[in-house]
This record gives C-alpha cells, sequence and structure tokens, in this order.
C-alpha cells in the first residue's frame, strides 16, 4: 500500500516515448513541474497530451513542448503561450481543441468506464459538425481536420455524442498526500488534477506534504488513492517554487 517512490526520476522512468499523458493544472496553478521536468531530463518524445493548456511562462508543460517532445495536445485553451501557437499555426503539432466542460467530462467518464456521453456543447458548430483544423501543413493550409459527430436528438434538444478519454498515465500535483495515495488539493489547485488521475492507468502525483496514513480526514480527501499509484515527496523548495502568470494588485491607499 506504500505508494511512495524515491524520486520524480524513478516515478516517470518506464514512461515509454509515444505515450499519452492526461496532465493536471491550469496555467500555472496546481502543475506538476516537478513530474514534467523529470520527463524532460529523461528525454522522453513524442508524447500525446491531454491537458486544460500546454503551459505558459516557460513553465509546466512548455518545457516539453518547447524541446518539441509533443506531437499533440486535446485541450481546450491556448492562450498566451506563443510558442504553442506557432507549432500550431506552423504544423509541428496537432491539437484537438474542444469546450473546456466537455474536455474535463470526458476524461471523468475515461476514468469511471463510460466509453461516450451525450452533451449539448458544440452542437451546432464545428465541434459536432467537424472541420476544425487539427493539424496545418505549414504552408497555409490545412492537412487534418475534426470528423463529424453524431447527434442525437432528446427531449425536443440536439445533442451530440463526445468519448470517454483515458490515457496510458496521469501526472498531478496535490498540496498533501498519504503513503496510499489519497490526495487534498489547495483551492484552484482542484482543477483538472482529480479528473486527469481518474483518467489515467498509472496515476503519478506529485504532493507539497507528506503525510501518514490516517492523518488525512477521510471527509478531507478530494482524490481517494485507489486512482493513484504512485507518490512523490517534493523538497520544501520544490513546494514553494510557485510562480504567478499574471500579477493583478490593488494599488494601497495613500492616507494624508
Amino acid at each position: 500500500m506504500d505508494k511512495v517512490v524515491a524520486s520524480a526520476a524513478e516515478a516517470v522512468a518506464d514512461v515509454p516515448d509515444g505515450a499519452s499523458l492526461a496532465v493536471g493544472g491550469f496555467g500555472l496553478s496546481g502543475v506538476p513541474g516537478v513530474l514534467i521536468q523529470a520527463l524532460y531530463d529523461e528525454r522522453v518524445t513524442g508524447l500525446d497530451v491531454v491537458s486544460n493548456n500546454c503551459g505558459a511562462m516557460e513553465s509546466g508543460l512548455a518545457v516539453l513542448l518547447a524541446a518539441g517532445r509533443i506531437i499533440r495536445v486535446t485541450g481546450s485553451y491556448i492562450g498566451g503561450n506563443k510558442e504553442f501557437a506557432r507549432q500550431y499555426l506552423g504544423g509541428e503539432i496537432e491539437l484537438e481543441l474542444i469546450p473546456q466542460g466537455t474536455l474535463a467530462e470526458r476524461l471523468r467518464a475515461g476514468g469511471c468506464g463510460i466509453p461516450a456521453f451525450y452533451t449539448p456543447a458544440g452542437v451546432g458548430t464545428q465541434v459536432a459538425d467537424g472541420g476544425l483544423p487539427w493539424r496545418y501543413d505549414g504552408a497555409g493550409g490545412v492537412a487534418v481536420v475534426s470528423p463529424a459527430k453524431e447527434t442525437r436528438e432528446f427531449g425536443g434538444m440536439e445533442y451530440v455524442l463526445e468519448r470517454g478519454i483515458t490515457t496510458d498515465f496521469a501526472l498531478l500535483r496535490a498540496a498533501k498526500g498519504d503513503r496510499h495515495g489519497n490526495l487534498v488539493f489547495n483551492k484552484s489547485s482542484r482543477n483538472f488534477n482529480p479528473l486527469a488521475a481518474m483518467a489515467g492507468r498509472i496515476t503519478i502525483a506529485e504532493v507539497e506534504e507528506l503525510v501518514e496514513p490516517g492523518e488525512i480526514d477521510p471527509d478531507q480527501v478530494h482524490l481517494p488513492g485507489i486512482f493513484v499509484q504512485r507518490v512523490v515527496a517534493l523538497t520544501p523548495e520544490q513546494a514553494t517554487d510557485k510562480k504567478i502568470e499574471k500579477v493583478t494588485a490593488t494599488p494601497r491607499e495613500v492616507r494624508a
């Protein structure tokens, strides 16, 4: 039951080239940066990544992206990642862009053993009708487009069929975890992390604080250990190394 491994390098040592990864995080919140760096150091390449976005500010998945280690992304947000946009428009990477809620539910469905589900999100658009550019040819044309999806009417409304997602591995970051893999996430870092964990056949979690079994109140567990196969305890320096994507602050009131 003790799922703790000695290092991030050991935790990702069996991730092969061409593996599919579900990766938690949103922007820079809840991103498993230490595990991602370990994959970079292991020179793993040809990765098929499922994540809301592909890193930011040269952090997170942007480390693998800039090194050319990712060949395909299923996500919902490009944002301000100029390298992501450049590779996509230049035909260097394939991108399946889908609504954010649909991505979340596809991960959850895959983790629950649900092969597919119907949703109204995307009906009447290229999400359902097909034709979204998945890959450009590098010369301004489109090489691969999304296929049309099955639609069906329920109660007078049209819905589109979306398939559940499962991946070879999942990487996530938690604020606290025990040796059995039970995890707690801090505020907004509880974004795609539990969903990515459910979708991965082998789920690896880096935790900022490692505690013994029984120290986490069962009512406080956000993700049960049944979904986690490996736990990496971060050093204090790694746990506190957190960047802010966009700093916004209210000016202090000047008093006379």
